[in-house]
């Protein structure tokens, strides 16, 4: 049970979202209750997308008043409420919970096919229910921003909208109407987006759950330690290499940051790291986990449903930024070590790769497997579920890893107990893109865009960024990019850029407010396990997570997705765009080998645009000049090592 667990990190993306918030710790029978409560709701969702076939809307509906239950009783309603025990309140609000998506499951075709969709008093009645309870429970896992942007919308929809001149007047609609659009179609509480929480959300949190609990997230970390520990710098090495590898499963850089960091921060501390690096180091670290494929935090199978592209296709073009990003991090990770002079982990505290192999390589099996099946041409729903059924057996392949049945009621718990405020926020997203088809207010959006743009591409995706900035402080990383792609993908494709790099340009901009200050909550995080200051601490994983800007950009301008083209033209745009990288960063730490003169660290500036910059004979002279600012280096580095003879 959470007793038991002992676990203080924070809801996965509720903390992203803004508020931290820590679950609470319930005793006695309540403790119980709401234990096997919560693994009852994974068994639930297991069940309706594996087994069961019933209507999409009855399944979002279950999906709805299960996760805001969870919501009531894990956050509680304030400060000065109760933090271990639920309350009267609670129970009041769980009960319409429930009553509201009975009522959708017991009317909708009622009111469809009989009423003719012309909603009565009871149908207005039970969704301001619904309505309301989404908001509190949003509130509760989020802040207040999530449901005031929903709230601001829904006004807009009903009320202000026709008091708005020009492009984004809008005639209105009557509340009844509204709310009975909101809450009985498919096109706003219950539409794609509550498809999305319900079934790969849901599923593939729980996943990374069961991964997790059965000692699969230790094995990465160590396998991380002993691969990335022998170089310089080994720590904060290990920190970029196992939250890559975490980070696609835990869908969360809140998560993976406490997760991981627990163990890589104190290890950069103690080889000479300073605390505001380390945790910098590990924030901008597992921000980018969410990029990594196969999982991509669940962000590859959204796409997909957003997109209709295949999966396979997306997490294959996804794989070369993605490393490019986490290169671009060790470059950092090695200046800095240089720079300060670290140097290697003890080699007797690194235990060979074979034996941490020989001990957890079995936790292969299960992303192998998942891989695989999606590959043969399953759905993803089908292949979370092949998921979690492997890493039960394959857990069993080794006496230390077992899980039974108490390791199994833990994961279902944690499941439901980590993904239920994700739940709560993106079913309230679908409020906001149920008003955009109502309104045609995502069209106005994107125009909006393109002419504060003035049709110069550039310009319109440094919009979208600040707008993704915007966003990212209030909302988690998945309601940000659903928001996006309505809002935004849509002004990018329209200036010429193919569909999947427009929603590749939003999905990584998407990630930013978790490293760009002020409200950057992973390198809050993390400053948390560090013991280091909150904002320098945010300042410092800006920097180290500059890829997250300067790669979407290569989405637009060059063939790094590989979307046309040879495969040979994808491979040089990366190699060139790595080492255009790598000058950025030189350029910004002042330091390679030794340190950069005034004169010398203009020339690796004027290298990282030559080299990032779509245009061949550009990139020529950038390679020259980097070749040439690498061999000053070396030769300047021979120097500083070399100790006169005396005489």
């Amino acid at each position: 049970m959470n007793n038991q667990e002992q676990e203080t990190t924070t809801s996965v993306e509720a903390a992203e979202a803004g508020d931290l918030k820590v679950f609470r710790n319930f005793t006695g029978w309540q403790d119980k209750l709401v234990y096997y409560l919560a693994g009852s709701i994974s068994l639930l969702h297991i069940w309706f997308n594996a087994m069961a076939i019933i209507p999409t809307v009855y399944r979002n509906a279950l999906h709805m008043s299960t996760m805001l239950v969870l919501v009531f009783l894990f956050y509680p309603a304030m400060k000065r409420s109760p933090e271990k025990r639920f309350t009267p309140i609670d129970v009041l609000l769980s009960v319409l919970a429930v009553g509201g998506g009975i009522y959708v499951i017991n009317f909708f075709f009622v009111i469809h096919l009989e009423q003719m969709s012309v909603p009565v008093l009871r149908d207005t009645i039970a969704g301001a229910i619904i309505f309301f309870v989404l908001l509190e429970g949003a509130r509760r896992a989020s802040g207040w921003l999530i449901p005031a942007i929903a709230v601001f919308f829904s006004l807009y929809t009903v009320w202000f909208g026709s008091m708005i001149p020009g492009a984004f007047f809008y005639r209105g609609t009557s509340i009844e109407r509204y709310l009975f659009r909101t809450a009985f179609t498919d096109e706003s509480i219950f539409g794609i987006v509550a498809n999305i929480s319900s079934t790969y959300v849901f599923l593939f949190v729980l996943f990374g759950a069961f991964l997790i609990k059965s000692g699969a997230g230790d094995f990465i970390v160590d396998l991380a330690r002993s691969a990335a520990g022998r170089v310089r710098g080994g720590p904060a090495q290990v920190a970029v290499v196992a939250s890559g590898l975490l980070g696609s499963v835990s869908g969360s850089a809140i998560a993976n940051t406490v997760t991981s960091g627990s163990l890589t921060i104190p290890l950069m501390k103690k080889v000479g790291y300073r605390p505001h690096v380390a945790g910098a180091v590990e924030a901008a670290a597992s921000t980018g986990g969410q990029l990594m494929p196969p999982i991509m935090g669940a962000g590859a199978f959204i796409m997909a449903q957003w997109t209709g592209l295949p999966y396979i296709y997306i997490v294959g073009i996804a794989l070369i930024p993605a490393l490019m990003y986490f290169i671009s991090v060790g470059f950092f990770v090695y200046i800095e070590a240089r720079k300060e002079g670290i140097g290697y982990v003890d080699p007797k505290e690194l235990a060979p790769i074979k034996e941490v192999l020989k001990k957890g390589g079995h936790f292969f099996i299960p992303l192998i497997l998942l891989i695989t099946v999606l590959i043969i041409g399953y759905t993803p729903i089908y292949a979370g579920f092949v998921g979690i059924i492997s890493v039960i057996l394959t857990s069993w392949l080794r006496k230390d890893t077992r899980m039974y049945f108490k390791d199994i009621m833990d994961a279902l718990y944690l499941g439901a107990r980590n993904v239920c405020a994700t739940a709560a926020i993106l079913l309230t997203a679908g409020i906001v893109v149920g008003v955009a088809g109502m309104t045609g207010i995502g069209i106005t959006f994107s125009g909006l865009i393109i002419e504060l743009s003035q049709g110069i591409l550039l310009l319109a995706i440094i919009l979208v960024a600040f707008a993704s900035l915007i966003l990212g402080m209030g909302l988690p990383v998945t309601a940000a990019y659903i928001m996006l792609a309505i809002l935004a993908a849509p002004a990018l494709e329209s200036l010429g850029v193919s569909l999947i790099a427009a929603h590749m340009i939003v999905f990584w901009y998407s990630q930013d407010a978790n490293v760009t200050p002020p409200i950057c909550l992973a390198a809050y995080a993390a400053s948390g396990v560090a013991g280091s200051h909150p904002m320098k601490t945010g300042f410092t994983s800006w920097k180290l997570a500059k890829g997250l800007y300067i790669i979407p950009l290569l989405f637009a301008y060059t063939p790094l997705l590989f979307v046309d083209g040879p495969v040979w033209e994808t491979v040089v745009t990366a190699l060139v765009a790595t080492l255009g990288l790598f000058s950025f960063s030189v350029t910004l730490e002042g330091f390679f080998l030794v340190a950069t003169k005034h004169f010398e660290r203009a020339l690796w500036a004027l290298a990282a645009l030559s080299l990032l910059w779509p245009v061949v004979s550009i990139q020529a002279i950038g390679l020259l000049l980097f070749s040439a600012l690498a061999f000053y280096q070396y030769k300047a580095n021979q120097a500083a090592n070399t100790v006169p003879v005396e005489a």
